[in-house]
């Protein structure tokens, strides 16, 4: 079934709005978390599993030590079961705890924005990593949106994906830009699919033959209904 879809400007104001009074929501409760102001969505170069330009290789830093589980206490009260099991293995020693939670707490408050304003940005937010550390947030703090992340582990973002990393169905397009484009080619090397969604909303049909898709400047692309 197609989805009733809404012009992707309209969803990026929406969205604006949405993340301006998230980042006031924060403040007023004077967390300790960063609130700094977030652009418009707009789409990504490449997102996980996509095939990157090749550069030289990035040099490992060793991370900080973290914060042991016992020691996971905040200046004032308790942490919550929930609260810690997020807490755990996640605060840098020297940082407060109560810092960190409140980050993880900042990103539920948009997922919940988002939700309301457009439930398929929210997704798509997932998807390429817009809303970062999504996953173990919703999983401790708001346990509502589990569905998000399920439907998240499914779709894609713009990129070039290959053999395994593609799974056939019906995909539609999350806040496509006006140079939204894609292609599926099969294991010949002759395209399958291709076209572009101009700005709007738009659904696509990966087949079972596809051994390469690529999408670009169209965000991220979600299932509709279950996948084969």
């Amino acid at each position: 079934m197609r989805h009733p879809f809404r012009a992707g400007a309209a969803v990026v104001v929406v969205l604006t709005a949405a993340l301006a009074a998230c980042g006031s929501s924060a403040e007023e409760r004077g967390g300790a978390g960063p609130a700094a102001a977030r652009a418009p969505i707009a789409a990504p170069s490449a997102g996980p599993g996509t095939t990157a330009a090749e550069g030289p290789p990035a040099r490992r830093t060793s991370e900080p030590p973290k914060l042991p589980s016992d020691e996971l206490t905040p200046a004032t009260g308790s942490f919550s079961r929930k609260q810690k099991e997020y807490l755990v293995d996640r605060v840098p020693r020297g940082m407060d705890p109560a810092a960190v939670l409140q980050t993880g707490q900042e990103t539920c408050d948009r997922l919940r924005f988002l939700v309301k304003a457009d439930r398929d940005v929210a997704v798509g937010a997932i998807v390429t990593g817009e809303i970062a550390d999504a996953k173990p947030a919703v999983e401790h703090l708001c346990t509502q949106h589990r569905d998000l992340l399920r439907e998240a582990d499914r779709g894609y973002p713009d990129g070039t994906y290959r053999n395994e990393q593609i799974r056939p169905g019906r995909y539609r397009d999350v806040s496509p830009t006006g140079n939204c484009t894609w292609q599926i080619t099969g294991a010949d090397g002759g395209t399958l699919d291709s076209g572009s969604a101009a700005g709007k909303r738009t659904s696509i049909t990966v087949p079972r033959q596809a051994r390469v898709f690529t999408s670009t400047g169209c965000y991220a692309w979600l299932p509709e209904g279950d996948l084969g």
